[in-house]
């Protein structure tokens, strides 16, 4: 009974993970309608800026901080530079600058930091905290940063007027430049959200799978599959995606499937989904009259 608790609780800390990068894909989705193929590679970019600052002296939390500031201009940037300038409405055209990013993304990172496989270090102890022996330090300390981030991304939206604008932005363009609110602008620090959420996921995760340009693929994998789950256009479903899939992944790797097949689990739960409830567990249903 210690293996299961073991496994459903070290699920629940790689669910905060899948959850921030799930909720990334979500805000990008919202805004433009499409899955950010490079979200993943944008995480993995900026850790290796936390890993450069680290190494440079910088202490941990304030690498982690100006990290997470490096990655909201990135993102920010691309919104603003890039897709917004992006003139085609072919869904296909729109997926390939996604592709063409992550590409992107991926060289440059193994061009300037090498594929070489880094140790990325953890802010918390080795020792395991509270004396409890089913969490490793860094796994408890994931699972409470995710939740803080998740908590502080929560009030933004709901309780601040910038938060308002853009979740109207997102919902409704058009509407919202009728009330005077810069719908650009509000896209772009959608942009810069998302990617400073996907930054927190890449250094928490470092630190477990290690840090080399790769790092993202099977955590994006997982992410696009927690984001399916819950409700591609939901982002408290896109959270409780994150967490369930991290269970399940833990779960059936070590009772069912095996560790070799665990990154299948992903894949067969994204396939079920779109079978069986497209719209996911907590999104909504579009009904167009033609």
């Amino acid at each position: 009974m210690d293996a299961f608790w073991h496994q459903v609780l070290g699920g629940l800390a790689t669910g905060g993970i899948y959850a921030s990068v799930a909720l990334a894909l979500v805000m990008i989705h919202q805004a433009t309608h499409l899955l950010n193929f490079a979200q993943g590679e944008m995480a993995m970019f900026s850790t290796y800026i936390a890993w450069a600052l680290i190494n440079a002296g910088v202490p941990y939390w304030a690498a982690f901080f100006l990290t997470i500031a490096f990655a909201f201009v990135l993102g920010l940037a691309i919104q603003h530079f890039i897709m917004r300038n992006i003139r085609s409405t072919s869904v296909l055209q729109l997926v390939i600058v996604f592709i063409g990013l992550l590409v992107i993304f991926n060289s440059v990172a193994g061009w300037i930091f090498t594929y070489t496989i880094k140790v990325f270090p953890s802010p918390f102890p080795k020792e395991s905290l509270f004396g409890q022996k089913y969490l490793s330090s860094h796994e408890l300390g994931a699972i409470v940063v995710t939740l803080v981030v998740l908590t502080l991304l929560w009030a933004f939206f709901r309780f601040t007027t910038l938060g308002l604008a853009m979740r109207a932005a997102a919902q409704n363009p058009t509407s919202s430049r009728l009330v005077g609110i810069r719908v650009a602008w509000m896209l772009a620090l959608g942009w810069g959200l998302a990617a400073a959420i996907g930054a927190v996921a890449g250094m928490m995760v470092a630190p477990i799978v290690y840090l080399d340009p790769n790092m993202m693929a099977g955590i994006l994998l997982y992410a696009f599959a927690a984001a399916l789950i819950g409700g591609i256009d939901s982002p408290g479903g896109a959270v409780v995606g994150g967490f369930l899939v991290g269970v399940l992944e833990n779960v059936l790797g070590a009772y069912v499937v095996g560790n070799e097949l665990k990154l299948s689990v992903a894949l067969v739960l994204i396939v079920g989904v779109l079978l069986v409830k497209p719209s996911g567990l907590f999104g909504s249903v579009q009904v167009t009259r033609v």
